[in-house]
């Protein structure tokens, strides 16, 4: 099936997501590999008989909570709170990560608990705690759990002597480093699923870190940022040792696949960041647009946003001693969340002012970057090409594309694309039993695509 000419493509991708979902066979469903070939545009050619599935019904159902939810949000109902579920655990939080990056260095020790001092959103763990008790409830795989037990006793034991480590962290030496949560946590979260939640916030704020010196950023979260305020080199070196206590903790956790996932998100971060040096696989200096170029975005979108996600909300269904299906559902739940996110967050960088968003406004322009909102409306406007080839450095260009993108559909097309996204990320947890932490997840969900900042 081929669009008409001329025909209107606003709802481009609601139509082609849902084209993939009810009608795409299952060979199809089968190789849609995580770094998200999902095949958005191709799917208006595919020539499989239409056919009904449960993966369908289940996105309508999906598409029907998320639409619910935000009425009942735009009427004043009260929603579900997210935060409040896991409230004791996300209480402590901030001081248990402060407790991990503890340096013997007192200029060090500044620098890596800088991005701590600032009030976060604090996504990533939050989603990781939900996901915990939202898996408790589901089936276990017998193996998994008795090993997941034993790793718990041990998240604060070191595998090799101290000596040897050569590692000191002045805050392990106090008594107050004993988990704070032992006489308030819920049985339902691990010890092992907590730390997991703060190993998480610790890869994030690290690519932070290195992000604002390789973006040569001012200001995060309303604050000076970090190289502004200790220079490039000491802000890359604290998210460095960043990376050094989360890869600690997380060996510490005694779980080869949870330790393999994470150190993979590690080098996803660092492979998405190279493909965004340029905003097409080819790189040309006058590219004409194409679906590769949406594609290769998805990718890097994936290796840089969704992949800690996604692989976190895995981790966090492992650690639990989840059944299979309940750890690939729960994998499924974090990829089209993670991709979702960026989208908002790529169009709110057009919508929305600097103060606002607590960080520069239209800075990937200024970086030379092509998001979503800016590749739909190449598809339209080919005098974009030679903006994109030349990511936009010639005087008067980042005006010329911005204004651009807002005379198209671009950004309601985003818009659309994320919708779908987070319909999918509620579909794919579905199957989970009824709990307020899944509840929270599909909040979550509603959330990603309400939020201003």
């Amino acid at each position: 099936m081929q669009p008409r000419a001329g025909a209107s493509m606003l709802r481009a991708p609601r139509t082609i997501t849902r084209s993939l979902q009810a009608s795409a066979c299952l060979e199809c469903q089968r190789v849609a590999t995580p770094n998200v070939r999902i095949r958005q545009s191709r799917a208006l050619y595919h020539t499989t008989r239409r056919k009904s599935s449960a993966w369908a019904a289940a996105v309508s159902v999906a598409g029907n909570i998320v639409s619910n939810a935000i009425t009942r949000a735009t009427k004043g109902d009260m929603p579900v709170d997210p935060l409040r579920i896991v409230a004791k655990e996300m209480k402590f939080l901030t001081g248990n990560i402060r407790k991990l990056l503890g340096s013997g260095h007192p200029s060090l020790d500044r620098a890596a608990k800088y991005y701590t001092q600032a009030e976060g959103k604090h996504v990533r763990p939050l989603i990781v705690l939900l996901m915990s008790r939202a898996t408790s409830l589901c089936p276990k795989g017998p193996q998994r759990q008795q090993s997941t037990l034993q790793a718990s006793a041990g998240i604060d034991t070191s595998l090799s002597p101290l000596s040897i480590l050569s590692d000191f962290n002045p805050s392990s030496s106090s008594s107050t480093t004993k988990p704070d949560l032992e006489s308030t946590t819920e049985p339902d979260i691990l010890p092992t699923q907590r730390r997991l939640a703060e190993i998480t916030e610790l890869i994030h704020t690290a690519s932070l870190l290195h992000d604002d010196v390789i973006d040569h950023s001012v200001s995060r979260r309303g604050a000076p940022s970090a190289n502004l305020e200790f220079g490039n080199k000491m802000a890359v070196l604290a998210g460095d040792f960043l990376l050094g206590r989360a890869s600690v903790a997380l060996a510490r956790l005694r779980n080869a696949e949870v330790i393999e996932l994470l150190a993979t998100v590690i080098a996803n971060l660092v492979e998405g960041e190279f493909m965004q040096l340029k905003n097409t696989a080819r790189d040309e200096a006058n590219p004409v647009w194409s679906e590769d170029a949406l594609t290769y975005y998805l990718q890097k979108t994936y290796l840089k946003t969704a992949s800690l996600i996604s692989k976190s909300c895995r981790a966090a269904a492992l650690l639990g001693g989840a059944d299979a299906p309940s750890v690939e559902a729960a994998y499924a739940y974090g990829k089209n969340l993670g991709l979702a996110f960026q989208l908002v967050d790529d169009m709110l960088d057009y919508t929305r002012s600097g103060r606002e968003l607590g960080k520069p406004a239209g800075a990937d322009l200024e970086l030379g970057l092509a998001t979503a909102p800016l590749l739909f409306a190449w598809k339209t406007m080919p005098e974009l090409g030679a903006l994109v080839g030349r990511k936009f450095e010639r005087e008067g260009d980042v005006e010329r594309a911005r204004a651009l993108v807002m005379q198209s559909d671009g950004i309601a097309q985003t818009r659309a694309l994320a919708e779908d996204y987070a319909e999918k990320a509620i579909a794919a947890i579905s199957p989970f039993p009824d709990s307020e932490a899944k509840d929270g997840l599909i909040e979550m969900a509603v959330k990603t695509l309400k939020r201003q900042k």
